[in-house]
């Protein structure tokens, strides 16, 4: 496991690393003096006090103080990051589109940020895993797109391995990227980092990219138009989630 810990940060430093985070689809801890604002169903407003914030890759936000178990407020699965620095201050935002949800976190003093790039193993001996889905598409290439023809499985590439290399009908390289459930912007950016990383090995070639997961958050959908990468909805046999996301 990667991790990155910056202690007492600038905010510009804090920022940097936060947004190549959410980027790369790591999880992020920040903790330190911050306010919290919430609108959406409802509004809220925290003032002044010292806190634990965990951004995980899947869109969840979970703002902890040092009591109790749960959470002084939250967002759910499918929301999309957003950092920036304004007027002195780091601000993590979670956006929601449906319903629509907004959660700011607004740092004054950073004590500790950190980064993680979490591989969670126990995923590949679960029913519904990431590797069912790999071989469900290996098995039936077609649930891609009708020619598919995969060549290779953790082909290496200079931006890491890819799930499912293969050919489409035209003979056009294809890169196929898996993720077991719904996801957000970190995915999108993740595929278009393989894509151009093949195809500096395929000069001339139209290499596509295809996300395949239950679905994908509305911000996600756009990056993907934007960076003409696509995206095939398909979940794992036998317990795949269903993109669904609840907030109680």
């Amino acid at each position: 496991m990667s991790v990155t810990t910056l202690h007492r940060p600038a905010h510009r430093d804090a920022l940097a690393l936060v947004e190549t985070a959410f980027e790369e689809g790591r999880m992020v801890t920040a903790f330190g003096r911050c306010t919290v604002d919430y609108d959406g169903r409802a509004s809220s407003d925290l003032g002044p006090g010292d806190r634990l914030v965990v951004c995980k890759p899947d869109g969840t936000v979970l703002v902890h103080t040092d009591e109790n178990r749960n959470p002084v407020n939250w967002q759910p699965p499918g929301c999309t990051h957003h950092a920036g620095v304004r007027d002195g201050r780091l601000r993590i935002r979670s956006v929601r589109s449906s319903p629509s949800e907004r959660l700011d976190v607004s740092f004054r003093q950073l004590e500790q940020v950190t980064a993680y790039e979490v591989e969670d193993r126990s995923d590949l001996t679960l029913t519904g895993s990431e590797e069912d889905l790999r071989t469900r598409i290996l098995d039936d290439p077609s649930s891609v797109e009708p020619g598919f023809r995969p060549t290779a499985t953790e082909r290496e590439t200079a931006a890491g391995p890819v799930d499912i290399f293969g050919d489409d009908a035209d003979g056009r390289p294809m890169v196929v990227e898996l993720k077991r459930r719904r996801v957000g912007p970190s995915a999108a950016g993740q595929l278009r980092r393989y894509v151009e990383a093949v195809d500096e090995e395929f000069p001339g070639e139209d290499v596509r990219g295809i996300l395949v997961a239950p679905s994908v958050t509305d911000r996600a959908a756009a990056l993907l138009t934007e960076q003409d990468l696509e995206f095939v909805p398909l979940s794992p046999p036998d317990g795949g989630e269903d993109g669904s996301v609840t907030h109680d």
